[in-house]
């Protein structure tokens, strides 16, 4: 848990993925179209993933990837960040984090 906290105060967006999950690949590209370039850390190609994969289930999150951090904080999965940005609220976590001037 103190792994996942430390990646994920590293930047102001932080998202646990796997290369092969479509759903992971959906949001990627939601940020990117955000003009945000978050840090991305690829579970399936790093030798503690499978430890940092339970401990991003223990968030309460109901699948582990996509796992999205905004300004460090746990903001949820693929359906989380969805429900965010059709709401218009997921601009401005990012203003608020420093991700995003505009």
């Amino acid at each position: 848990m103190d792994r996942i906290a430390k990646l994920a105060s590293e930047k102001a967006v932080v998202i646990f993925s796997k290369s092969t999950c479509c759903m992971c690949h959906a949001i990627k590209r939601l940020f990117y179209e955000q003009g945000v370039s978050p840090m991305i850390h690829e579970l399936d190609e790093d030798s503690r993933g499978k430890e940092m994969e339970w401990a991003l289930m223990r968030l309460g999150s109901s699948r582990a990837v996509p796992a999205v951090f905004i300004g460090g904080k746990f903001v949820g999965s693929a359906d989380t960040v969805m429900t965010l940005h059709l709401n218009g609220s997921l601009k401005k976590l990012l203003k608020d984090a420093g991700a995003m001037w505009l």
